[in-house]
């Protein structure tokens, strides 16, 4: 994904912010990355993927980074939206 595609696609927050904001406030786990514009408090089909950033910030990544297009991304959405289920990865 580019750091300006969302990963929260409810309340439109990119990868950017997720990432400025775990460089910034260091939250100690993913949960609080809730504070961040409400990442992960609607839908949450993104809640792994802020999981997995917020791993990669805290093991020193400078530039965290989902191995997703943001196409395919809002595809396996669309279909968690319809089906209550996640593709495993």
């Amino acid at each position: 994904m580019d750091p300006d595609d969302h990963v929260c696609l409810c309340f439109h927050v990119s990868q950017r912010k997720i990432a400025n904001y775990c460089k910034r406030e260091k939250p100690p786990v993913a949960s609080l990355i809730s504070e961040c514009l409400g990442a992960g408090t609607g839908c949450g089909w993104c809640i792994p993927y802020l999981k997995k950033l917020h791993k990669q910030a805290l093991d020193g990544v400078e530039q965290p980074d989902l191995p997703v297009s943001p196409a395919e991304y809002a595809n396996q959405r669309a279909k968690y939206r319809k089906t209550g289920e996640r593709e495993t990865d």
